[in-house]
């Protein structure tokens, strides 16, 4: 039976991750400006919710000049973006931030005039990753009704992590109704059967970790954007459904893989102590390990 919870649930995650490209492209904005409507080359993205679902290449490009073997074996270069800093402000994180979408691994600066269809940037990783953390999410809370809650959860958090690596941002869009869509279904998986957490503990530890970190960005607004806080609500009460150590142990793992990372960008010489790293990744994936945790113990 965990076999196949496990198989479905990574059928999701690839299912659902497919469509966070297109997703993390129109959201990759910077704040004053709108959400993206068109592709790179300027056609307007249609599908459903008003273009926000939909595939991770452009269908009127692809339509435009189809691909030929000719010129896909003609392609092969990698894009990537260049950055700089930003203050935090509002649902802006600070530090270096993309000033264009990086093109994906293997789409080349000249792809969409040599016939291939445009992608947007990232492609084949995401789903990857979605299905991976999906699995193991299955594989360590079982058939428990909490595991909905979690599978929903885990498009959305790579989604954010996307966003805010590629422009240091964690949209209110998606960080508030994150945080009330938790508590609620939190709320429904209390009432049923066979669940192994706690609501009111979970209520608890969104209030902890989300008054922790707004207390960081008090001390230090422009090393802790106001989206982290937010964020920091909805993990908080994911973390806090199993209790107390299971928060502690998420909120760290963030806090720990964040520092590893700039102290290696110093090691490296490509930060220095005053850059900023977007922190929702690490965030993120704090509470997927705290989550982890506390399905396999509980």
């Amino acid at each position: 039976m965990y076999a196949m919870l496990t198989a479905l649930a990574a059928l999701w995650g690839a299912a659902s991750g497919l469509l966070v490209p297109r997703a993390a492209y129109r959201f990759s904005v910077e704040p004053e400006e709108t959400w993206r409507d068109t592709c790179p080359e300027g056609h307007a993205l249609t599908g459903a919710l008003g273009g926000w679902l939909g595939s991770a290449r452009c269908a009127a490009c692809a339509e435009a000049v189809p691909v030929t073997t000719a010129t896909a074996a003609g392609s092969g270069a990698e894009g990537g973006g260049t950055g700089e800093p930003v203050g935090a402000a509002g649902d802006t994180a600070a530090g270096p931030k993309d000033a264009d979408p990086a093109p994906d691994p293997g789409d080349a600066p000249g792809d969409a005039a040599a016939g291939r269809a445009v992608r947007y940037a990232p492609g084949v990783l995401v789903p990857v990753v979605t299905a991976l953390a999906c699995a193991v999410l299955a594989a360590a809370v079982g058939p428990r009704p909490e595991l909905a809650v979690w599978l929903l959860l885990a498009p959305v958090g790579v989604l954010l992590a996307v966003i805010d690596r590629r422009v240091h941002r964690l949209p209110d869009q998606l960080t508030l109704p994150a945080a009330g869509a938790v508590t609620a279904l939190l709320g429904v998986a209390a009432l049923l059967p066979a669940h192994a957490g706690n609501w009111v503990s979970g209520l608890l530890g969104g209030a902890a970790l989300g008054g922790f970190y707004f207390l960081l960005f008090l001390i230090n607004p422009n090393g802790m954007g106001f989206g982290d806080v937010k964020l920091a609500l909805s993990l908080g009460v994911a973390l806090g459904w199993y209790g107390w150590t299971v928060l502690f142990v998420g909120g760290f793992a963030g806090f720990l893989l964040g520092a590893v990372y700039g102290f290696g960008l110093m090691v490296l010489k490509r930060a220095g102590r005053k850059t900023g790293i977007p922190f929702g990744p690490f965030m993120i994936t704090g509470a997927l390990i705290g989550i982890l945790l506390g399905g396999v113990a509980a």
